[in-house]
This record gives C-alpha cells, structure tokens and sequence, in this order.
C-alpha cells in the first residue's frame, strides 16, 4: 500500500507542470523534496531501491511505449512521404510526429484498454501484485508484435541470442520479440517509401526531360515539379489514401 501510495504521488507530480498552464498558479503550489538518505535497515533500501527503479523506467517509458507499437512504421512513411514530395520542412516536424502519435493512440487504443482492464485497474485496486500486473500487461503487447513481427526477423534474433527455436510464442522472450519487431516495421516502411517515391520520381524525371528539351539547363527541375506533385497528390486525395493504408495494414 506505502509503495502504491509513492507511485501516485511521484506520477502526481510529475503531472503538475502540465495540470497546471497558469505560472502563477504552479508557483503556489508546495515544492516536494525527495531525499534518498542513509537507510536504516533493509526495509527502507528495498524502497529506495523502488524508487530509482520507477524513475529510471518513467524516462525510459515513452521510447518503450514508440518501440512496441505502430510509432515507427507511420513516422517514417510520413517523413518518406515529404522528403519524396520536396516540400522541405512541410509539414514540420512537430506536425508528423503528433499526426503519427495520434494514429498510434488510435491504432494501439484495443491494446491499452485491455491493459487497462485486464492489469492497470486490478493493480490499482490491489487485486493482483506487481509482479502479475506486469505479466498481464505486457501480454496484449507481445500480442500485437506477434501480429507484426516477420517470421525470418524473429528467427534472425533467435540465432543471434544463441536459444533453440522455440516450439510456441510463450517460449519467445519480450526482449528477443521486441528488435524483431522493429526489424519488420522497418523494412515494411521502407517498402511502403519506395512506392510512395516512384510517382513523384516520374514527374521529376518528365520535368527534367522536358527542361532539358527547351535548352533550359540552369533551371532546376524542382522549382517545375514541386508545383505538380503538390498537384497531384491534393487531386488523388494522397492524405486519405496514405493514413488509410498505413491503418489498415494494423488490422
């Protein structure tokens, strides 16, 4: 109960800068102090042990949560998609990557709430220990990487970590599943790239014929084209059809 009662309040106040917009307000609030002093016996460097371990894993969490879901695949189709397009930093930066986060929130929404429902709330309601709130978090994960993951990627990691071919997917450790994952949403995005460059290459390269034919050689090709892959991509409706296909390759 102590050690539950500590997590929520080191969430709580890690929430607070963002609660609270107004600098006023956030400067009334009582400043926490977190002091790791000597211990006095074994009980106490067992919390203390705790609670470097929760902080360590609330920096680490975000680049665990991008890592084992659908982050990877959308962000570097949608980057594929403007660098293919020419259009500089448009859209910026911050625009694909919350673009790609909220895809991820609607892709892995399944997921969460049967985190939520099968691991969180138990846990919270002290019906299930850490140790099993963990396993039946990390369950649902392991489901949907297992949903992804190419079979000669997961063999790769399982010859590289040196373990015999498992006979079922329990027999597969989270840290072998997790890089063959990725492997698969890498090269499957970089799959989806290469075919969302090919019609953009054509118009280059028809713009740059065409250039070449007038005697126009000091104009850059680019300056023609942008116009027309813009063009292009508004009439097919290229938004729609890109965030549609990257969607339904998840279900």
């Amino acid at each position: 109960m102590k050690i539950l009662k500590l997590n929520l309040l080191l969430l709580i106040t890690l929430l607070i800068p963002l609660i609270c917009p107004v600098s006023g307000l956030a400067q009334d609030l009582p400043g926490l102090t977190l002091n790791l002093g000597s211990p006095s016996g074994p009980a106490q460097v067992s919390m203390i042990l705790q609670i470097l371990v929760l902080m360590t894993i609330l920096t680490m969490a975000p680049a665990i949560l991008l890592m084992t879901t659908s982050f990877i695949r959308i962000v570097i189709v949608l980057s594929f998609l403007r660098q293919a397009m020419g259009t500089q930093q448009m859209p910026p930066n911050q625009i694909i990557i919350g673009l790609a986060m909220f895809l991820t929130f609607f892709i892995m929404s399944p997921v969460f709430i049967q985190i939520n429902e099968t691991a969180l709330q138990p846990y919270l309601q002290e019906q299930i220990e850490e140790k099993a709130a963990l396993q039946l978090a990390v369950t649902p994960l392991r489901d949907f990487m297992f949903s992804q993951v190419r079979e000669d990627d997961l063999k790769l990691m399982i010859e590289i970590a040196g373990n015999n071919l498992p006979e079922t997917k329990e027999d597969i450790a989270t840290l072998t599943l997790i890089p063959a994952f990725m492997l698969s949403e890498l090269r499957r995005a970089f799959q989806i790239g290469f075919m969302i460059f090919v019609p953009f290459l054509i118009i280059d390269m028809i713009t740059a014929s065409v250039l070449m034919t007038m005697g126009m050689l000091m104009l850059p090709p680019i300056i023609i084209s942008l116009p027309f892959k813009v063009l292009l991509f508004v009439l097919v409706d290229g938004w729609n059809l890109i965030v549609g296909s990257l969607l339904q390759g998840f279900y």
